[in-house]
């Protein structure tokens, strides 16, 4: 690689070291007599949805963990759905509890993440857990904004004090990360970027860390980067390639090559920021059993 290349970013490296610090924890756990298990409720068979259930159901199998798999059909009803949960709630035996989004159309989000206890809401989307977020409170804090502070974290690079750009405001990621950012332990400057946003590059290339999360590949060009920046790219978009195998490639919102260029650091796609995500529901997981263990005992 010339001098002139950006450092990749390891995400898949970051997260084994996380993923066996739960696979520690969950250990202990069991050597008390409690596993921890997290139940995963996924509606239809989309195959996006079935793949990431897969890959986050091995991974619990590697560290040590349970999974309790719900497979429920598309036309699920919305009471079913909430009954589902309601008994998960009330299970003891189940420490975290997952549902694989996007729902059916006919089934109302906002009021299925409601009926998550809080105590089990391991995906942080939970109103409780975002408001003790943005309080600076112990909760649950989303996998894929976490696993990014993380990815964050072990860089050579100080965040205090750093102007951080990002460009997407869903709540999975977009507001989650600029929350995260702001607090007094991150302490870096923050501006959000969306579609409403006018001229895009004016605010990027101020970035001393640009993170993208537009769901739109290859929307960061080379021309919209400040030399030397971190550059973390979340974007997972399928895009027609009829030489590959399933007739289409994985990339991000970052044009990877000529970015790679211009950065400092640089998160690949795949194997940047996915395989923190799936590190941190983990650790969310052990998180969950240690302090419901510790509640009854």
């Amino acid at each position: 690689m010339s001098a002139t290349m950006a450092t990749i970013i390891d995400g898949k490296a970051a997260a084994a070291k996380i993923r066996e610090e739960a696979r520690l924890r969950a250990g202990l756990l069991s050597g008390a007599g409690v596993r921890p298990c997290l139940a995963v409720i996924i509606a239809g068979e989309d195959p996006a949805s079935l793949s990431y259930v897969a890959a986050k159901e091995k991974a619990l199998a590697e560290a040590g963990m349970e999974s309790l798999d719900i497979r429920l059909p598309a036309d699920v009803g919305e009471s079913r759905l909430l009954e589902t949960i309601a008994g998960l709630n009330a299970d003891e035996k189940v420490h975290g509890i997952l549902v694989q989004l996007p729902l059916p159309s006919h089934v109302g989000e906002d009021r299925v993440i409601t009926a998550i206890d809080p105590a089990k809401d391991v995906d942080g989307f939970h109103p409780v857990s975002v408001g003790n977020m943005v309080l600076g409170r112990p909760g649950f804090l989303p996998c894929t904004p976490n696993g990014i502070l993380a990815l964050l974290g072990g860089l050579p690079v100080s965040l205090s004090g750093a102007h951080a750009v990002v460009v997407g405001r869903s709540n999975i990621v977009g507001k989650p990360l600029a929350n995260l950012l702001v607090r007094r332990e991150s302490n870096a400057t923050v501006t959000i970027c969306h579609t409403g946003t006018v001229d895009l590059a004016s605010h990027t290339l101020r970035a001393d860390i640009l993170i993208a999360a537009a769901g739109k590949a290859g929307l960061i060009k080379a021309d919209m980067v400040r030399p030397g920046a971190i550059v973390i790219d979340v974007g997972v978009n399928r895009v027609a390639d009829p030489s590959a195998a399933k007739g289409y490639r994985l990339c991000g919102d970052v044009d990877f090559p000529e970015v790679a260029k211009k950065a400092g650091h640089l998160t690949p796609v795949p194997g940047g920021v996915g395989p923190m995500t799936i590190a941190m529901l983990l650790r969310n997981v052990v998180q969950a059993a240690e302090r419901q263990a510790a509640f009854r005992s």
